[in-house]
């Protein structure tokens, strides 16, 4: 097993990897859809290119290599050709602003910014002068050493992700996504049949870990619109027969509020939301008799709980949200703690929720809290986090487990549901 683009390539070149679902010219009229088809033989020759271009540029092992993009073919490119250059990529989220923008770069100390020109007011923000657009890495004259788009043994985490605000930054080895691909695939069923959409933007690790790199992984197919917009993507749903929908409460309730809902959802196999189940996508799946899952997950573990998809629960109406977010996936290992004794496995109860195993980060970079006194990423004052900042808050890791700021209930069935905050 392998995360390697070029062996899938080389095994099935003409398979589909990626449809480019966005409208063709800035404007369009809504529901517009412009397909640009890329096969796993044209995506792995792009991840090469990319890799060659980026050794020129100096980048190699070790190289930290952020990326500040909409969700484009490109930037699965830039994430392959990172790997087989042994450095880490860092996606950083487009929603940020310029003051909230320099928190990632803060602890990341990146070697290259690479950026859509869409992006080029947010890069000027960023404290950092070595930037390059995707059109000037197109014209940079490829490395002709082949050993410098090898990875070698002491390559770093290939993933690096941040949280809501910029912090905090979580690293994610090869073998660690790799697991998480294989847990999607077990938990889910994908396969090389399936036609996914990738509601979430790239940036995030419920659309890069848990939908587009396990679909990547087992051979099917990517659907990329580089801004999420409902008409667009039930469009393409219903040209390209989507059989996954895995997204938010809010996209998910926005698809299943368009007029020509269910009928996108016939060809759906499964439907995995992140959050309560909007009511309108809850009726239609009845009415297609599609099993509608809840997901849930951290920035340190995307991956955490996948639900339970079941037909027959489906047929005779039983609510998703009554197994709340499932047992824990594959390879997924928890613990409910509460007042500093873990809670008997088996046993229903309440608590802090810990994770542990193949699916979660390897660590942060720099302490997760680290705020400045007043700054919260919210709006909202707060005394600075130094209890984190020298390792005595939470979340951290500890002994093996992330220890959360997550309260989570344990019901008699196994089934875990996530507590709102109150706050």
């Amino acid at each position: 097993m392998t995360l390697s683009l070029a062996r899938r390539a080389d095994r099935h070149p003409d398979r589909t990897a990626v449809v480019d679902v966005s409208e063709e010219r800035l404007y369009a009229p809504a529901e517009t859809v412009h397909e640009e088809r890329l096969s796993y033989a044209a995506l792995s020759r792009m991840a090469d290119a990319v890799a060659r271009r980026l050794a020129a540029r100096g980048i190699g092992t070790g190289n930290t290599v952020c990326l500040v993009s909409r969700n484009r073919a490109a930037s699965l490119a830039t994430l392959f050709a990172c790997r087989r250059l042994g450095a880490t990529l860092a996606p950083i989220s487009h929603w940020l602003t310029p003051a909230t923008v320099e928190r990632p770069f803060a602890v990341l100390e990146p070697d290259l910014v690479v950026s859509e020109r869409a992006q080029r007011d947010l890069v000027r923000s960023i404290p950092f002068d070595r930037s390059v657009t995707f059109a000037e890495l197109a014209e940079t004259e490829s490395a002709d050493d082949p050993s410098a788009t090898s990875a070698t043994d002491d390559a770093g985490p290939l993933l690096a992700l941040h949280g809501d605000g910029g912090r905090p930054v979580a690293t994610f080895s090869e073998a660690t996504l790799e697991w998480n691909c294989v847990s999607a695939m077990i938990a889910w069923g994908i396969s090389r049949t399936d036609v996914v959409p990738i509601l979430p933007p790239l940036f995030a690790g419920d659309a890069l870990v848990r939908a587009a790199l396990p679909v990547l992984y087992a051979g099917g197919e990517l659907l990329l619109d580089r801004a999420f917009d409902p008409g667009d993507t039930v469009t393409a749903m219903a040209e390209r027969e989507t059989t996954l929908l895995s997204g938010r409460a809010g996209s998910l309730a926005d698809l299943a509020d368009d007029d020509r809902f269910p009928a996108p959802l016939e060809s759906v196999a499964r439907v995995l939301c992140e959050g309560a189940v909007p009511a309108p996508l809850r009726d239609a799946a009845r009415e297609t008799e599609t099993p509608v899952a809840r997901t849930f997950g951290r920035l340190e573990c995307p991956t955490a709980f996948g639900g339970r998809l079941d037909s027959t629960a489906v047929r005779a109406g039983v609510d998703p949200e009554e197994s709340g977010v499932g047992p824990p996936m594959p390879d997924c290992r928890v613990r409910l703690v509460e007042d500093g004794e873990p809670i008997p496995a088996g046993r229903a109860g309440e608590g802090r929720l810990d994770l542990a195993g193949r699916l979660v980060a390897d660590r942060y970079v720099g302490p997760p809290g680290l705020l400045e006194p007043g700054e919260t990423g919210s709006g909202e004052e707060t005394e600075a986090l130094e209890t984190v900042a020298t390792g005595e808050g939470r979340p951290r890791f500890s002994d093996g487990w992330l220890e959360t700021d997550r309260r989570v209930r344990r019901d008699g069935a196994g089934n875990y549901h996530p507590i709102e905050s109150e706050d």
